[in-house]
């Protein structure tokens, strides 16, 4: 995802709303921050917490720009949005985004551009308060690192060797973006800037002679400990982190504005 613009600021509904929609979950996501000029900025949760009357009255005025908690950031950095979290981002930013299988998207507030708000909605399903501090990201092997663990996905930073050999060990639905580097994946060759979608199963990767750096997001409770295994080497242990105990459908994806 790119922003050349700022873009609206939106709410998405959580599980227990979306389906008294009638849709199947709502969408809680993470970005990973893949570059950001001087000065971008995203912005998470509010500054402090306001009424449903205050919310719609800021929305109503432009002060929820405002109210809006907003924070610089800059490549490598992770955010989880937890369904019901007010968010925005400024121009500047490009950005990895993984999601629950949902596209659901309330706007607020649009900065007077001629697109329709979904302010009702997203009153109601909004937390109209700060975001609480996030986890950091957890070392699970000198190559894998849990970014984020959620009770809906899983998202890894993987950093594999040059010249060397791995097998990943999918779950059913895997997307990987490549960072860094190339290697062959199955049968497909892969490089900066692709993504691939994996439904399963034993992978080989090859590793090319620059290495590989890559986001491996599926579908999970806690990280998969038997997920990438070496190939003629040593084997990997998983140091295994604290997370919660449950799951549901993932992608990565470009997210809407």
């Amino acid at each position: 995802m790119f922003t050349s613009a700022p873009l609206s600021i939106q709410v998405h509904p959580d599980d227990t709303f979306a389906r008294a929609m009638g849709l199947p979950n709502g969408k809680s996501e993470a970005w990973y921050i893949l570059s950001a000029k001087p000065g971008a900025q995203i912005g998470i949760g509010l500054t402090h917490r306001v009424t449903p009357q205050q919310l719609r009255t800021s929305i109503t005025d432009g002060s929820i720009v405002e109210l809006v908690q907003w924070r610089p950031v800059a490549r490598g950095d992770v955010v989880f949005i937890p369904a019901g979290t007010i968010h925005a981002l400024s121009a500047g930013i490009v950005l990895a985004e993984i999601q629950q299988r949902s596209d659901t998207t309330f706007r607020l507030f649009d900065y007077d551009r001629a697109r329709d708000l979904d302010i009702d909605s997203g009153i109601a399903v909004a937390n109209a308060w700060p975001l609480r501090p996030q986890g950091n990201p957890t070392r699970l092997t000198d190559e894998r690192v849990a970014l984020i663990a959620s009770r809906h996905f899983v998202l890894e930073r993987i950093d594999l060797p040059p010249a060397s050999s791995w097998a990943l060990l999918a779950e059913a639905e895997t997307w990987i973006l490549v960072l860094d580097g190339h290697a062959a994946i199955g049968l497909s060759m892969v490089s900066i800037g692709q993504a691939l979608f994996v439904a399963g199963g034993r992978n080989s990767i090859e590793v090319g002679a620059d290495g590989l750096t890559v986001l491996v997001a599926y579908p999970a409770a806690r990280p998969v400990a038997a997920l990438l295994q070496r190939l003629g080497g040593r084997s990997v242990e998983i140091i295994e982190p604290a997370v919660p105990n449950a799951a549901t459908s993932a992608a990565l994806s470009e997210a809407r504005t």
